[in-house]
């Protein structure tokens, strides 16, 4: 896209703030976003001016890299400036002009406008001005799920973490669909990077089986990973512990025989001293009622 617009000075606009406003109004009357990129944070990019230059008016030419009012770098008459912010990391291509910027931050998104402006008979004239929209991503990675711990019997504690995105993310537990309640959940930002990040953890029964999912949703996307439980085989027996409870089963039992074979001891003996003393009472009852033999009573009668 170009556009002529001749501006009122020749002097350079870095140098005058003046010069610098009226650039400005020029960017807003003639350019528009004619590309747009996007990079992931810590690449480079390379952003182009959209300008067909010819080695021959290379030395009458003044090149401008701008983001939204900012100066970024300048070209003139062959030398290169380059503003505080980009220091070493900020190049042109000597060709095209184009804008190269190394190790991204989030802190590079924005519009970046490039000007042109060619001496024509003594006056710097704007031939060309382009703007070049930068999106930064910073994608999360998968996220990272570790046990950290038993609160109670039959409670397993599981964390999800992840570092490195932006824009603000939101993490979830789920489970068949269904979000389960997280714990100690923490959001926190790095005032240099403006990168996030988050951890959440989540406490579940280990008694059945589970599949939990945690999901990171942030901007437009999102990365999940999932975490599997299966419940324990319940141990078998042990030996030692089953050969005790058998004696202590056959010592319950010989002693329930035991007591048995008393109880009907006692009452056999029981029946028997009452059957005894039935038998003596009957033999002292008999020899009560004896009157002697049947001769003497003969005798006693005559």
């Amino acid at each position: 896209m170009g556009c002529s617009c001749q501006l009122m000075q020749d002097t350079p606009l870095l140098w005058f703030p003046r010069r610098f406003v009226l650039l400005v109004g020029l960017f807003q009357m003639c350019s528009g976003i004619v590309e747009e990129v996007s990079k992931s944070v810590k690449e480079k990019v390379s952003l182009s001016c959209g300008y067909n230059f010819s080695p021959e008016e290379q030395s009458i030419l003044r090149i401008y890299w701008q983001k939204h009012d900012k100066m970024v770098l300048s070209v003139i008459s062959g030398v290169r400036e380059v503003w505080p912010e980009y220091k070493n990391r900020t190049f042109h291509d000597n060709t095209t002009y184009s804008l190269i910027i190394l190790g991204l931050g989030l802190s590079d998104r924005g519009t970046y406008k490039c000007v042109v402006q060619k001496s024509e008979r003594g006056v710097y004239e704007v031939k060309h001005l382009a703007s070049v929209k930068l999106s930064i991503k910073a994608d999360f990675p998968t996220p990272n799920i570790t046990q950290c711990g038993d609160p109670s019997a039959n409670t397993k504690r599981i964390k999800c973490f992840a570092s490195g995105g932006f824009p603000e993310p939101r993490l979830s537990w789920l489970e068949n669909g269904r979000e389960l309640n997280g714990i100690n959940t923490t959001v926190s930002q790095d005032p240099e990077s403006e990168l996030y990040t988050i951890s959440s953890q989540l406490d579940f029964n280990t008694t059945y089986n589970h599949t939990i999912e945690c999901f990171i949703a942030y901007g437009d996307a999102y990365v999940s990973e999932n975490f599997t439980w299966e419940k324990p085989p319940e141990d078998p027996p042990d030996r030692n512990d089953t050969t005790v409870l058998i004696w202590i089963g056959l010592s319950a039992v010989i002693g329930a025989a035991i007591i048995f074979i008393l109880a009907v001891y006692l009452v056999s003996y029981k029946h028997r001293s009452c059957c005894r003393r039935r038998n003596e009472a009957s033999r002292e009852t008999n020899s009560r009622l004896y009157i002697g033999p049947a001769e003497a009573s003969a005798e006693e009668t005559v």
